[in-house]
């Protein structure tokens, strides 16, 4: 078992935010290889151990240590990471933050405060309801904003997949003449 760590992983904490009384810390409270960060667990855990470590040097140093993987996660080919998740999982579509398991449509995001998952009108079909798909006829939602425009598009005959991918390769003046033509139908 070595008794510290070699000169290059020493300067490599450095170079992460640690002092050299941190490192010293490190060894005298049982770190003493790059092996040892992964039954640390986290960088939590890490402040923890060594007092004054700020939270961002922390981080740092575990990414590192465990080569940007969590502990017990192990690295798909290519050095990316497989999560695997329920299909009952529900990101805020504004800051991405995780929501809870009672989760329910129409809910506020725990973090932003914000609706997690807006309830959007189908321009094909006219159902609304959350999420990226309509759960009635699958077409992708579009911005609410632009809904008058998708179903000017769908009147003209644009097949429903279509649709969404015109509104985002259109740039703002052509658009504009979109909503020309809408505002003219209804005139």
């Amino acid at each position: 078992m070595p008794k510290g760590f070699s000169a290059l992983e020493k300067n490599i904490l450095k170079a992460k935010g640690l002092t050299e009384a941190q490192v010293k810390k490190l060894i005298a409270v049982g770190v003493t290889s790059k092996d040892d960060f992964k039954t640390v667990g986290s960088a939590a855990t890490l402040a923890e151990l060594v007092a004054g470590v700020d939270g961002a040097v922390a981080e740092r140093v575990m990414a590192w240590a465990t080569d940007g993987h969590a502990p017990g996660r192990a690295p798909v080919s290519g050095g990316s990471n497989l999560v695997v998740e329920s299909a009952d999982v529900v990101y805020c579509v504004h800051c991405k933050t995780k929501q809870p398991k009672d989760y329910k449509s129409g809910d506020l995001c725990v973090s932003c405060g914000k609706q997690a998952e807006p309830i959007l009108a189908c321009f094909w079909c006219s159902a609304s309801g959350p999420g990226k798909f309509c759960r009635q006829c699958g077409a992708e939602f579009v911005a609410t904003a632009e809904l008058d425009l998708a179903v000017l598009l769908r009147r003209e005959g644009l097949p429903k997949d279509e649709v969404p991918k015109r509104l985002k390769a259109l740039s703002a003046a052509e658009k504009d003449v979109l909503w020309g033509r809408v505002r003219k139908s209804r005139g």
